[in-house]
C-alpha cells in the first residue's frame, strides 16, 4: 500500500487536514443496518474516510438526495451487448453500475485465449471495474463444436492478472459429476488459489447441488422458481437473481427473499441486449423491479451492492462507510431508483443518464477474432429433413425463458421431407458449424417464432457460436447464411431472398467497434424487419434464437451435431 496515500487518508479521517471531497445535505443509505443516516461523507484519494461533520477542499451539495453505494452486476456476458467493453461501460455506468463480474466465455468459445486477452485489454482503465471470471467450459459440452477448447493449462496464466477473480460458471455438470480429469484440474487450480468458482445449475436436483457445493462451487444464476432458489440457499450457495433480455426470473424468485436470507441473494443480468440496456437499464432495473414487487428498497439496494461485493470478496466495495471506495450514486428517488449522478472513486462518471467519463483504451483485434465465419458451400439440399412418419420431436419456445419445451407433434411431410408450416407454427431450424470447416449441420423443428415468411440467421449462438438460422423456407435460410459469411458475423433477416435488415458483428461474430447509438439504430431496423416477417412480439426473437443451441439448458436444444435432449444429455432423432 502507498504509505503517503494512507497517511493522507487517515489524516483527513481524523480531521487534521481537509478531505478532498465532502458531500453535504445527503441521506446516506446504510446497507449494514438498512437505515438512513443524515451526515456528511468525507472522501480522500478516492476512498470514503469519514461519516460525520467534515470540511473539504471541494463540497458536493446533495440537496437532500440519497447517497447510495454504486451497483454491482454479479454475472454478465459483455459480449451479449454486442459492443466492446469500453463501449459497454458507456451503457451501464449511467445506470449506476460501476463494477461487473464478467465471464468472457462467448468470445472464448470463438477465439480461445486470444478472446479472453482481448476482453482484458479492452476493459482496462475504464470508469467501470471489469472483474473477470475465467471460462470453465469451452466448449460448454462435448456434444458440439466450438471455435476453441480451453484446458486447465490454458487458463493458468490468466490467474496472474489482477482483475481475474476465479473460475466462471461451471456448466458442464456431467464432467463435475464424473470427475473428468480436465474439469478436476480446473476446479483444483481455482481452489489452490482460493479463487471463487461460479455455478450453472440449470435443472439440477438436490444431489446435483450437493455435488456442486462439494466441488467448491458457490453461486448459481440459473434458478427459475422459488423451490430451486431455496434448495441452493439451504446448501449454502449464493443465489444470483437474474433479469436479462431472455431470462426474466426476478418476479418468480423475489418472494423467496426476506431479511433472514437476503445476504445470500444478489442481482445479475447475465445476457442483456444493448437496446434493453438503454431502455430498462442494468442492475438498476433489477432493483427497481424488486421494489415494485414489494421488496424493501434498502434491502434491494443492499443486494445490488454489499451482498454482491461480499459474495465476490471485493473488499472495500458495496457500502457508504469509511474504508470503502468512493463508488456511489446520488438518487432523486429511493422507490424509483432515479439516478441523478454516478461517481467512480470520487470522480463524476455519469450525470442524468449520460456518461461523462471517457477512456481511449482499445483492445487489439487479431485475425482470429475478425475472420471467424468459415463454412463450406451450401445448397438448399443441406437443409433437408427426411421423415417417414409425421410424429416429430419439436423444440417448443417458452417466451422470455432460456428453457424450452420438448414437444412431440405431427409435422407436415412432402416427398419424404419435413416442410415448415406457418399454420402450425412449425419452422425449420439449423445450426451450422462455422469454425473448423467440419461441414456439420444440425437440423430440427421449432415452434413459437410465429414467422409468416422469410428467415433469421445469426452467429450469436450460445455458447459455441456457430451459425443458427430459422426459416419458413430453404431458399431464404440459405440466403441468410451466405449473408452472414459476407458480413463475417452478425445478425440478418431475409425475405424473398433479399436482406431486409442486418447488423455486422465482425469481432468474433459477436461484437462491433461501432458506437452504441449506431448499433441501437441497427437494432431498431432489425425489430422493424422482424415485424415484417411476422415474428412474435411476445419475446425477443433474436435472443431466443441465439439460445436454442445451448445444450446445458433444458429441455430440447439443437447443436451442430443434431437435436439434443438436455435431460438425458444425448442426441436424439427428429422423428419420434
Amino acid at each position: 500500500m502507498n504509505k503517503t496515500k494512507l497517511y493522507t487518508q487517515i489524516s483527513a479521517s481524523g480531521k487534521k487536514i481537509p478531505a478532498d471531497i465532502v458531500i453535504k445535505n445527503g441521506k446516506i443509505i446504510d446497507v449494514f443496518n438498512l437505515a438512513i443516516i443524515e451526515a456528511d461523507v468525507a472522501i480522500s484519494a478516492g476512498m470514503i474516510v469519514g461519516i460525520g461533520n467534515y470540511e473539504g477542499k471541494t463540497t458536493i451539495d446533495a440537496q437532500g438526495r440519497y447517497i447510495s453505494p454504486a451497483f454491482i452486476d454479479s454475472h454478465v456476458h459483455i459480449e451479449s451487448s454486442m459492443v466492446t467493453p469500453r463501449e459497454f461501460s458507456k451503457l451501464v455506468v449511467p445506470h449506476g453500475v460501476t463494477t461487473v463480474i464478467t465471464d468472457p466465455h462467448e468470445i472464448a468459445n470463438v477465439a480461445g485465449s486470444e478472446g479472453i486477452q482481448f476482453m482484458l485489454d479492452d476493459s482496462a482503465d475504464l470508469p467501470l471495474d471489469v472483474i473477470v471470471m475465467l471460462p470453465s467450459s469451452v466448449p460448454a459440452t462435448p456434444f458440439e463444436n466450438a471455435g476453441a477448447v480451453l484446458h486447465a493449462e490454458d487458463l493458468k496464466p490468466f490467474y496472474k492478472h489482477p482483475r481475474v477473480l476465479g473460475l466462471a460458471e461451471v456448466m458442464d455438470f456431467p464432467s463435475v459429476r464424473d470427475c473428468s480429469p480436465d474439469m478436476m484440474n480446473k476446479l483444483a487450480d481455482a481452489a489452490d488459489r482460493n479463487a471463487l468458482i461460479d455455478g450453472h445449475a440449470a435443472g439440477l436436483d438436490e444431489t446435483g447441488i450437493n455435488i456442486y457445493r462439494t466441488a467448491g462451487i458457490t453461486t448459481d444464476h440459473e434458478c427459475t422458481n422459488a423451490e430451486e432458489a431455496l434448495e441452493r440457499l439451504r446448501r449454502g450457495m449464493y443465489v444470483l437473481i437474474r433479469e436479462g433480455s431472455v431470462a426474466k426470473d426476478l418476479k418468480s424468485l423475489i418472494p423467496v427473499v426476506n431479511e433472514r436470507n437476503a445476504r445470500r441473494c444478489l442481482f445479475c443480468t447475465d445476457d442483456k441486449h444493448l437496446d434493453d440496456l438503454l431502455v430498462e437499464g442494468s442492475v438498476d432495473h433489477n432493483v427497481r423491479l424488486a421494489i415494485q414487487e414489494g421488496l424493501d428498497p434498502l434491502l434491494a439496494i443492499q443486494m445490488a451492492s454489499l451482498n454482491a461485493a461480499e459474495c465476490y470478496q471485493l473488499n472495500g466495495k458495496g457500502a457508504i462507510a469509511p474504508g470503502y471506495k468512493a463508488d456511489f450514486l446520488l438518487l432523486d428517488s429511493l422507490e424509483n431508483i432515479e439516478i441523478y449522478q454516478v461517481y467512480k472513486a470520487g470522480e463524476l462518471a455519469a450525470e442524468q443518464g449520460l456518461c461523462v467519463a471517457s477512456s481511449s483504451v482499445h483492445g487489439t483485434e487479431t485475425d482470429t477474432l475478425t475472420d471467424s465465419v468459415h463454412t463450406p458451400a451450401l445448397t438448399q439440399g443441406h437443409f433437408n429433413i427426411p421423415m417417414t412418419s409425421p410424429l416429430a420431436h419439436v423444440i417448443g419456445i417458452i417466451p422470455n425463458s432460456l428453457v424450452t419445451k420438448h414437444l412431440i407433434e405431427a409435422a407436415d411431410i412432402q416427398n419424404g421431407q419435413f416442410i415448415p408450416s406457418i399454420e402450425k407454427d412449425q419452422l425449420k431450424l439449423a445450426v451450422i458449424e462455422r469454425h473448423h470447416h467440419t461441414g456439420n449441420i444440425g437440423l430440427g423443428i421449432v415452434k413459437g417464432f410465429g414467422l409468416t415468411s422469410g428467415a433469421i440467421a445469426t452467429t450469436i449462438a450460445h455458447d459455441s457460436h456457430n451459425i443458427v438460422v430459422v426459416g419458413t423456407n430453404d431458399d431464404d435460410m440459405l440466403y441468410a447464411v451466405e449473408e452472414l459469411k459476407r458480413l463475417q458475423g452478425g445478425i440478418t433477416i431475409v425475405q424473398n431472398q433479399q436482406t431486409i435488415a442486418s447488423l455486422s458483428l465482425p469481432i468474433g461474430g459477436l461484437m462491433t467497434n461501432e458506437p452504441f447509438d449506431q448499433v441501437n439504430e441497427s437494432l431498431h431496423k432489425l425489430d422493424t424487419a422482424l415485424k415484417q416477417i411476422g415474428a412474435s412480439q411476445a419475446f425477443n426473437p433474436l435472443l431466443t434464437l441465439s439460445f436454442l443451441s445451448l445444450p446445458v439448458i433444458p429441455d430440447l436444444k439443437l447443436t451442430d451435431k443434431g437435436l439434443f435432449d438436455v435431460k438425458t444429455f444425448q442426441h436424439i432423432n427428429i422423428q419420434a
